[in-house]
Protein backbone atom coordinates (compact mmCIF):
# COMPACT_ATOMS: atom_id res chain seq x y z
CA UNK A 1 0.00 0.00 0.00
CA UNK A 2 1.39 3.18 -1.16
CA UNK A 3 1.96 5.60 1.78
CA UNK A 4 1.41 9.39 1.89
CA UNK A 5 3.20 11.96 3.99
CA UNK A 6 0.79 14.66 5.78
CA UNK A 7 2.66 17.29 7.41
CA UNK A 8 1.12 18.10 10.61
CA UNK A 9 1.13 21.91 12.02
CA UNK A 10 1.51 22.34 15.62
CA UNK A 11 1.36 24.86 17.73
CA UNK A 12 4.26 25.42 19.10
CA UNK A 13 7.96 24.71 17.78
CA UNK A 14 11.68 24.51 19.73
CA UNK A 15 13.53 25.91 17.08
CA UNK A 16 16.48 28.60 16.67
CA UNK A 17 18.30 29.06 13.81
CA UNK A 18 22.25 28.96 14.85
CA UNK A 19 21.40 25.22 15.49
CA UNK A 20 20.62 25.09 11.28
CA UNK A 21 23.72 27.07 10.42
CA UNK A 22 27.08 24.92 9.45
CA UNK A 23 30.00 25.50 11.81
CA UNK A 24 31.87 25.96 8.58
CA UNK A 25 29.55 27.79 6.51
CA UNK A 26 30.95 31.27 5.47
CA UNK A 27 28.98 33.27 7.24
CA UNK A 28 29.94 31.85 10.65
CA UNK A 29 33.57 32.47 9.97
CA UNK A 30 32.27 36.32 8.69
CA UNK A 31 30.73 37.00 11.33
CA UNK A 32 33.16 35.99 13.57
CA UNK A 33 35.58 37.94 11.94
CA UNK A 34 33.56 41.15 11.19
CA UNK A 35 32.12 43.47 13.35
CA UNK A 36 29.71 45.73 11.54
CA UNK A 37 28.68 48.15 14.45
CA UNK A 38 30.66 50.95 13.50
CA UNK A 39 27.89 51.07 10.40
CA UNK A 40 25.84 52.61 13.31
CA UNK A 41 28.06 55.07 14.57
CA UNK A 42 29.21 56.28 10.68
CA UNK A 43 25.68 57.09 9.94
CA UNK A 44 24.19 58.39 13.25
CA UNK A 45 24.89 62.07 12.01
CA UNK A 46 22.90 61.54 9.03
CA UNK A 47 19.19 60.06 10.56
CA UNK A 48 17.18 62.59 12.76
CA UNK A 49 16.88 62.05 16.49
CA UNK A 50 12.97 62.37 16.00
CA UNK A 51 10.35 60.58 13.76
CA UNK A 52 9.83 57.04 12.29
CA UNK A 53 12.23 54.37 13.48
CA UNK A 54 14.22 54.00 9.76
CA UNK A 55 15.74 50.71 8.28
CA UNK A 56 18.55 49.70 10.06
CA UNK A 57 21.57 50.20 8.29
CA UNK A 58 23.85 47.68 9.68
CA UNK A 59 21.16 45.10 8.68
CA UNK A 60 21.41 46.74 4.91
CA UNK A 61 25.23 46.53 4.92
CA UNK A 62 25.20 42.86 6.16
CA UNK A 63 22.54 42.15 3.43
CA UNK A 64 24.56 43.74 1.03
CA UNK A 65 27.67 42.01 1.91
CA UNK A 66 25.92 38.42 1.51
CA UNK A 67 24.80 39.95 -1.80
CA UNK A 68 28.43 40.20 -3.36
CA UNK A 69 29.97 37.37 -1.06
CA UNK A 70 28.03 35.25 -3.60
CA UNK A 71 27.60 36.91 -6.14
CA UNK A 72 23.87 37.88 -5.59
CA UNK A 73 24.24 41.37 -7.18
CA UNK A 74 20.11 42.14 -7.80
CA UNK A 75 18.92 43.77 -5.00
CA UNK A 76 15.48 42.57 -5.88
CA UNK A 77 16.98 38.61 -5.88
CA UNK A 78 18.75 39.06 -2.59
CA UNK A 79 15.87 40.48 -0.49
CA UNK A 80 14.08 37.39 -1.56
CA UNK A 81 17.09 34.94 -0.79
CA UNK A 82 17.24 36.78 2.62
CA UNK A 83 13.42 35.59 3.57
CA UNK A 84 14.41 32.16 2.34
CA UNK A 85 17.71 31.35 3.76
CA UNK A 86 18.16 30.38 7.22
CA UNK A 87 21.71 31.57 6.86
CA UNK A 88 21.30 34.61 5.54
CA UNK A 89 18.41 35.35 8.28
CA UNK A 90 20.73 34.58 10.93
CA UNK A 91 23.57 36.64 9.40
CA UNK A 92 21.52 39.57 9.50
CA UNK A 93 19.95 39.38 12.78
CA UNK A 94 16.68 38.70 11.68
CA UNK A 95 15.18 35.78 13.18
CA UNK A 96 12.11 33.96 11.69
CA UNK A 97 10.10 36.29 12.11
CA UNK A 98 11.93 39.66 10.98
CA UNK A 99 10.87 41.51 7.91
CA UNK A 100 12.99 41.99 5.11
CA UNK A 101 13.71 45.39 3.93
CA UNK A 102 11.93 46.48 0.49
CA UNK A 103 14.42 46.36 -2.59
CA UNK A 104 14.08 50.00 -2.76
CA UNK A 105 14.98 51.09 0.24
CA UNK A 106 18.73 50.47 -0.88
CA UNK A 107 18.53 52.34 -4.01
CA UNK A 108 16.98 55.51 -1.59
CA UNK A 109 19.62 55.08 0.93
CA UNK A 110 22.88 54.62 -1.91
CA UNK A 111 21.69 58.04 -3.29
CA UNK A 112 21.12 59.69 -0.21
CA UNK A 113 22.40 58.59 3.43
CA UNK A 114 24.73 56.53 2.46
CA UNK A 115 26.21 58.45 -0.44
CA UNK A 116 26.87 61.53 1.95
CA UNK A 117 28.28 59.46 4.77
CA UNK A 118 30.68 58.23 1.72
CA UNK A 119 29.50 54.61 3.94
CA UNK A 120 31.13 52.07 1.32
CA UNK A 121 34.10 53.43 1.09
CA UNK A 122 34.42 52.91 4.90
CA UNK A 123 32.73 49.87 4.67
CA UNK A 124 35.90 49.04 2.63
CA UNK A 125 38.30 50.19 4.61
CA UNK A 126 36.89 48.99 7.51
CA UNK A 127 37.75 45.64 6.57
CA UNK A 128 41.44 46.48 5.51
CA UNK A 129 41.67 47.41 9.11
CA UNK A 130 40.70 43.83 9.80
CA UNK A 131 42.87 42.43 7.41
CA UNK A 132 45.71 45.19 8.53
CA UNK A 133 45.80 43.69 12.56
CA UNK A 134 45.50 40.25 11.75
CA UNK A 135 48.94 40.76 10.09
CA UNK A 136 47.92 40.13 5.95
CA UNK A 137 49.40 43.48 5.08
CA UNK A 138 52.92 43.56 4.94
CA UNK A 139 53.13 47.31 3.84
CA UNK A 140 56.28 46.52 1.70
CA UNK A 141 55.43 45.62 -2.02
CA UNK A 142 51.94 46.25 -3.33
CA UNK A 143 51.16 45.94 -7.39
CA UNK A 144 48.31 47.60 -9.41
CA UNK A 145 46.58 47.09 -12.32
CA UNK A 146 43.05 47.52 -13.83
CA UNK A 147 40.66 45.79 -15.78
CA UNK A 148 37.55 46.61 -17.72
CA UNK A 149 33.70 46.38 -16.53
CA UNK A 150 31.02 46.86 -18.93
CA UNK A 151 29.11 49.67 -17.95
CA UNK A 152 25.01 49.54 -17.74
CA UNK A 153 25.11 51.95 -21.07
CA UNK A 154 23.41 51.18 -24.29
CA UNK A 155 24.86 51.05 -27.44
CA UNK A 156 22.34 52.96 -29.32
CA UNK A 157 21.78 56.14 -27.65
CA UNK A 158 25.43 58.11 -27.82
CA UNK A 159 26.56 60.79 -29.61
CA UNK A 160 30.03 61.48 -31.40
CA UNK A 161 32.87 63.61 -29.79
CA UNK A 162 32.81 64.64 -26.20
CA UNK A 163 29.47 66.78 -24.54
CA UNK A 164 30.37 70.32 -22.91
CA UNK A 165 26.74 70.66 -22.65
CA UNK A 166 23.72 68.50 -22.16
CA UNK A 167 21.30 68.04 -25.37
CA UNK A 168 17.83 69.83 -24.53
CA UNK A 169 15.77 67.12 -26.02
CA UNK A 170 18.04 64.64 -23.50
CA UNK A 171 16.24 64.16 -20.14
CA UNK A 172 18.74 65.04 -17.65
CA UNK A 173 19.57 62.00 -15.46
CA UNK A 174 21.52 61.35 -12.36
CA UNK A 175 24.49 60.16 -14.16
CA UNK A 176 24.35 63.20 -16.47
CA UNK A 177 24.18 65.66 -13.54
CA UNK A 178 27.11 64.15 -12.15
CA UNK A 179 28.76 64.34 -15.51
CA UNK A 180 27.53 67.84 -16.59
CA UNK A 181 29.18 68.95 -12.74
CA UNK A 182 32.46 66.86 -13.06
CA UNK A 183 33.49 68.71 -16.31
CA UNK A 184 33.20 72.02 -14.56
CA UNK A 185 35.41 70.65 -11.56
CA UNK A 186 37.53 69.43 -14.11
CA UNK A 187 38.25 73.52 -16.00
CA UNK A 188 38.32 74.79 -12.59
CA UNK A 189 41.09 72.14 -11.85
CA UNK A 190 42.38 73.09 -14.67
CA UNK A 191 42.50 76.91 -14.55
CA UNK A 192 44.22 76.68 -10.99
CA UNK A 193 47.05 74.59 -12.07
CA UNK A 194 47.70 76.64 -15.34
CA UNK A 195 47.50 79.28 -12.68
CA UNK A 196 50.17 77.70 -9.96
CA UNK A 197 52.45 76.14 -12.66
CA UNK A 198 52.34 72.82 -10.53
CA UNK A 199 55.03 70.15 -11.96
CA UNK A 200 53.86 67.36 -9.29
CA UNK A 201 50.36 66.28 -11.71
CA UNK A 202 49.28 62.69 -11.44
CA UNK A 203 51.58 60.29 -13.95
CA UNK A 204 50.57 59.75 -17.22
CA UNK A 205 49.32 61.69 -20.34
CA UNK A 206 46.54 64.43 -20.42
CA UNK A 207 43.16 62.17 -21.70
CA UNK A 208 42.49 62.40 -25.35
CA UNK A 209 38.98 63.63 -26.46
CA UNK A 210 36.57 60.88 -26.44
CA UNK A 211 35.25 59.98 -29.87
CA UNK A 212 31.75 58.82 -28.61
CA UNK A 213 30.12 59.50 -25.54
CA UNK A 214 27.07 57.95 -24.11
CA UNK A 215 23.67 59.33 -23.15
CA UNK A 216 22.61 56.87 -21.02
CA UNK A 217 25.78 56.68 -18.60
CA UNK A 218 28.28 59.62 -20.04
CA UNK A 219 30.98 59.52 -17.82
CA UNK A 220 31.73 56.01 -19.32
CA UNK A 221 34.50 54.98 -21.98
CA UNK A 222 33.61 53.35 -25.52
CA UNK A 223 36.20 50.86 -25.58
CA UNK A 224 37.59 47.17 -26.33
CA UNK A 225 39.97 47.13 -23.87
CA UNK A 226 41.05 44.39 -22.49
CA UNK A 227 39.77 42.14 -25.48
CA UNK A 228 36.19 42.38 -24.87
CA UNK A 229 33.66 43.86 -27.96
CA UNK A 230 33.48 47.65 -28.15
CA UNK A 231 31.13 48.66 -25.67
CA UNK A 232 31.00 51.75 -22.65
CA UNK A 233 32.91 50.32 -20.14
CA UNK A 234 34.40 51.07 -16.67
CA UNK A 235 38.05 50.43 -15.25
CA UNK A 236 38.36 49.08 -11.70
CA UNK A 237 41.49 49.90 -10.22
CA UNK A 238 43.43 47.39 -7.54
CA UNK A 239 46.02 48.41 -5.34
CA UNK A 240 47.23 45.14 -3.65
CA UNK A 241 49.98 44.34 -1.12
CA UNK A 242 51.41 41.34 -2.59
CA UNK A 243 51.96 39.03 0.81
CA UNK A 244 48.72 37.84 1.10
CA UNK A 245 47.03 39.69 -1.82
CA UNK A 246 45.01 41.70 -0.17
CA UNK A 247 43.31 44.63 -1.81
CA UNK A 248 44.30 48.10 0.04
CA UNK A 249 42.79 50.97 -2.59
CA UNK A 250 40.31 50.38 -5.32
CA UNK A 251 38.73 53.67 -7.71
CA UNK A 252 36.80 53.45 -9.97
CA UNK A 253 37.18 55.11 -13.47
CA UNK A 254 36.07 55.52 -17.56
CA UNK A 255 38.02 52.49 -18.98
CA UNK A 256 41.26 54.36 -20.43
CA UNK A 257 44.60 53.95 -20.26
CA UNK A 258 45.64 57.29 -18.63
CA UNK A 259 43.06 57.84 -16.68
CA UNK A 260 44.25 54.12 -14.69
CA UNK A 261 47.53 55.32 -14.72
CA UNK A 262 46.79 58.74 -13.15
CA UNK A 263 44.44 57.08 -10.36
CA UNK A 264 47.64 55.56 -9.08
CA UNK A 265 48.23 58.37 -7.79
CA UNK A 266 45.41 58.53 -6.11
CA UNK A 267 45.36 56.06 -4.24
CA UNK A 268 49.14 55.35 -3.64
CA UNK A 269 48.66 58.53 -1.26
CA UNK A 270 44.88 57.80 -0.12
CA UNK A 271 46.43 54.68 1.32
CA UNK A 272 49.26 56.62 2.56
CA UNK A 273 46.64 58.73 4.72
CA UNK A 274 44.40 56.47 5.75
CA UNK A 275 46.79 53.46 7.11
CA UNK A 276 49.89 54.90 6.85
CA UNK A 277 51.17 52.48 4.73
CA UNK A 278 53.41 53.57 1.37
CA UNK A 279 55.18 50.43 -0.31
CA UNK A 280 59.06 50.34 -0.85
CA UNK A 281 58.39 48.74 -4.44
CA UNK A 282 55.35 49.12 -6.66
CA UNK A 283 55.16 46.17 -9.03
CA UNK A 284 52.67 47.34 -12.52
CA UNK A 285 52.85 46.03 -16.40
CA UNK A 286 54.34 48.29 -18.90
CA UNK A 287 51.31 50.36 -19.16
CA UNK A 288 52.47 52.13 -16.10
CA UNK A 289 55.90 52.59 -17.22
CA UNK A 290 56.23 55.87 -18.39
CA UNK A 291 59.02 58.18 -17.95
CA UNK A 292 56.39 60.69 -15.94
CA UNK A 293 55.25 57.29 -14.04
CA UNK A 294 59.07 56.38 -12.88
CA UNK A 295 59.85 59.39 -11.93
CA UNK A 296 56.75 60.40 -9.68
CA UNK A 297 57.53 56.90 -7.55
CA UNK A 298 61.13 57.61 -7.14
CA UNK A 299 60.36 60.88 -6.37
CA UNK A 300 58.49 59.25 -3.30
CA UNK A 301 60.93 56.64 -2.45
CA UNK A 302 58.90 53.80 -3.96
CA UNK A 303 60.81 51.46 -5.97
CA UNK A 304 59.31 51.04 -9.54
CA UNK A 305 59.35 47.73 -10.61
CA UNK A 306 57.65 48.14 -13.89
CA UNK A 307 58.18 47.15 -17.13
CA UNK A 308 59.59 50.64 -19.09
CA UNK A 309 57.11 52.06 -21.67
CA UNK A 310 59.62 51.74 -24.04
CA UNK A 311 58.69 52.32 -28.11
CA UNK A 312 62.04 53.24 -29.48
CA UNK A 313 62.46 50.03 -31.18
CA UNK A 314 59.05 50.56 -33.32
CA UNK A 315 60.75 51.77 -36.21
CA UNK A 316 59.41 48.93 -38.57
CA UNK A 317 62.88 48.26 -39.59
CA UNK A 318 64.44 51.71 -39.93
CA UNK A 319 67.04 52.97 -37.60
CA UNK A 320 66.41 52.59 -33.72
CA UNK A 321 67.11 55.29 -31.79
CA UNK A 322 70.44 53.70 -30.73
CA UNK A 323 71.73 54.39 -33.55
CA UNK A 324 71.86 57.82 -32.89
CA UNK A 325 74.80 58.98 -30.39
CA UNK A 326 73.49 61.63 -27.88
CA UNK A 327 75.63 64.22 -26.76
CA UNK A 328 74.45 66.22 -23.61
CA UNK A 329 76.65 68.88 -23.01
CA UNK A 330 75.44 70.20 -26.30
CA UNK A 331 71.75 68.75 -26.26
CA UNK A 332 72.13 67.36 -29.85
CA UNK A 333 71.79 63.46 -31.36
CA UNK A 334 74.10 62.73 -34.52
CA UNK A 335 72.76 60.37 -36.75
CA UNK A 336 74.39 57.80 -38.51
CA UNK A 337 75.52 59.91 -41.50
CA UNK A 338 77.05 62.58 -38.85
CA UNK A 339 74.53 65.01 -39.61
CA UNK A 340 73.00 66.69 -36.18
CA UNK A 341 69.46 66.82 -35.07
CA UNK A 342 68.34 69.63 -32.87
CA UNK A 343 65.10 70.67 -30.27
CA UNK A 344 63.56 73.92 -29.79
CA UNK A 345 63.39 72.35 -25.97
CA UNK A 346 59.48 71.66 -25.46
CA UNK A 347 58.51 69.36 -23.21
CA UNK A 348 55.46 67.00 -24.51
CA UNK A 349 52.93 65.86 -22.18
CA UNK A 350 54.10 62.42 -22.01
CA UNK A 351 57.65 64.06 -20.45
CA UNK A 352 59.13 63.56 -24.18
CA UNK A 353 61.58 65.81 -26.06
CA UNK A 354 61.83 65.78 -30.32
CA UNK A 355 64.58 66.71 -32.38
CA UNK A 356 64.68 67.11 -36.20
CA UNK A 357 67.55 66.79 -38.58
CA UNK A 358 67.36 69.35 -41.15
CA UNK A 359 64.98 68.51 -44.32
CA UNK A 360 68.01 69.46 -46.78
CA UNK A 361 70.39 66.77 -44.58
CA UNK A 362 67.65 64.21 -44.95
CA UNK A 363 67.25 65.27 -48.66
CA UNK A 364 70.20 64.36 -49.75
CA UNK A 365 71.48 61.82 -47.70
CA UNK A 366 72.21 58.21 -48.86
CA UNK A 367 70.88 56.42 -45.97
CA UNK A 368 67.58 57.98 -46.08
CA UNK A 369 65.40 54.90 -46.92
CA UNK A 370 66.77 53.15 -44.09
CA UNK A 371 66.47 55.77 -41.37
CA UNK A 372 62.90 57.64 -42.28
CA UNK A 373 59.80 57.26 -44.92
CA UNK A 374 59.13 61.26 -44.36
CA UNK A 375 60.85 64.58 -44.65
CA UNK A 376 63.08 64.66 -42.40
CA UNK A 377 63.62 61.99 -39.22
CA UNK A 378 62.44 62.92 -35.77
CA UNK A 379 63.71 61.37 -33.05
CA UNK A 380 62.73 61.65 -29.35
CA UNK A 381 64.48 61.99 -25.78
CA UNK A 382 62.61 61.33 -22.62
CA UNK A 383 63.85 64.16 -19.75
CA UNK A 384 63.20 60.93 -17.62
CA UNK A 385 66.12 59.35 -18.81
CA UNK A 386 67.81 58.83 -15.75
CA UNK A 387 65.31 57.46 -13.97
CA UNK A 388 63.94 55.33 -17.08
CA UNK A 389 68.23 54.41 -16.86
CA UNK A 390 68.10 53.15 -12.89
CA UNK A 391 64.83 50.66 -13.68
CA UNK A 392 66.94 49.18 -16.10
CA UNK A 393 69.53 48.49 -14.06
CA UNK A 394 66.45 46.50 -12.06
CA UNK A 395 65.28 44.83 -14.46
CA UNK A 396 67.57 41.21 -13.78
CA UNK A 397 67.90 41.68 -9.94
CA UNK A 398 65.90 38.57 -8.08
CA UNK A 399 63.82 41.36 -6.46
CA UNK A 400 62.17 42.75 -10.05
CA UNK A 401 61.74 39.15 -11.13
CA UNK A 402 59.85 38.38 -7.64
CA UNK A 403 57.97 41.02 -8.35
CA UNK A 404 56.80 39.82 -11.94
CA UNK A 405 55.87 37.13 -10.50
CA UNK A 406 53.79 38.31 -7.34
CA UNK A 407 51.91 40.67 -9.48
CA UNK A 408 50.18 37.75 -10.97
CA UNK A 409 48.12 37.79 -7.43
CA UNK A 410 46.61 40.63 -8.85
CA UNK A 411 45.15 38.95 -11.93
CA UNK A 412 44.01 36.28 -10.11
CA UNK A 413 41.83 39.16 -8.01
CA UNK A 414 40.36 39.94 -10.96
CA UNK A 415 39.71 36.78 -12.47
CA UNK A 416 37.75 35.59 -9.04
CA UNK A 417 35.54 38.74 -9.45
CA UNK A 418 34.49 37.65 -12.58
CA UNK A 419 34.43 33.79 -12.52
CA UNK A 420 33.18 33.09 -9.00
CA UNK A 421 31.12 36.88 -8.19
CA UNK A 422 29.64 36.83 -11.41
CA UNK A 423 30.92 40.56 -11.82
CA UNK A 424 30.98 41.33 -15.54
CA UNK A 425 28.71 43.99 -15.94
CA UNK A 426 27.71 47.25 -13.98
CA UNK A 427 24.05 47.61 -12.63
CA UNK A 428 24.77 50.93 -11.27
CA UNK A 429 25.64 54.08 -13.37
CA UNK A 430 27.96 57.21 -13.33
CA UNK A 431 31.08 57.27 -11.44
CA UNK A 432 29.58 57.46 -7.83
CA UNK A 433 27.71 54.32 -9.09
CA UNK A 434 30.58 52.10 -9.83
CA UNK A 435 32.32 53.72 -7.32
CA UNK A 436 30.08 51.79 -4.59
CA UNK A 437 29.76 48.31 -6.59
CA UNK A 438 33.47 48.19 -6.95
CA UNK A 439 34.17 49.17 -3.24
CA UNK A 440 31.63 46.44 -2.25
CA UNK A 441 33.41 44.39 -4.52
CA UNK A 442 36.98 44.34 -3.43
CA UNK A 443 35.33 44.33 0.72
CA UNK A 444 34.09 40.82 -0.38
CA UNK A 445 37.03 39.66 -1.87
CA UNK A 446 38.74 40.53 1.18
CA UNK A 447 36.13 39.30 3.52
CA UNK A 448 36.67 36.17 1.66
CA UNK A 449 40.38 36.08 1.73
CA UNK A 450 40.91 37.12 5.55
CA UNK A 451 38.55 34.22 6.26
CA UNK A 452 40.20 31.72 4.24
CA UNK A 453 44.31 32.91 5.55
CA UNK A 454 42.61 32.99 9.54
CA UNK A 455 41.16 29.93 9.07
CA UNK A 456 43.68 28.05 7.87
CA UNK A 457 46.38 29.59 9.82
CA UNK A 458 44.62 29.18 13.43
CA UNK A 459 43.32 25.93 12.40
CA UNK A 460 39.52 26.56 12.43
CA UNK A 461 37.42 24.61 9.95
CA UNK A 462 37.76 25.58 6.47
CA UNK A 463 34.73 27.82 5.05
CA UNK A 464 32.99 26.93 2.36
CA UNK A 465 34.02 28.44 -0.93
CA UNK A 466 36.48 31.04 0.14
Amino acid sequence: MMGRRVMAEPLFYRFRIEDHVPEDHLLRVVDQLLDTAFVRKVMAPFYSPIGRPSIDPELMVRMLLIGYLNGIRSERRLCAEVHLNLAYRWFCRLGLEGSVPDHSTFSKNRHGRFREGDLFRRVFEHVVGECMRAGLVGGEAFAIDASVIEADASHNRKVDGKLTSWPEEEKITRPAREYIAALDQAMEAEAETIAAKRDDEPPGNRPSEPKVTSLTDPAAAWTSKGRMKVAFAYGINYLIDTAAAIIVDVAATPARWSAEVAATKTMLERVKERFGLQPQRLAADAAYGSGLMISWLMRRDIEPHIPLLDRERQTKGLFTRSEFSYDAQANVFTCPNGKLLTSRGKVRDDGTVSYWASTKDCRACPLKSRCTTGEKRIVTRNVFEAERERVRALLSTPAFERSATERKKIEMRFAHLKRHLSFRRLRLRGTTGASDEFLLAAAAQNVRRLASCLTEGWGMPSAQTV
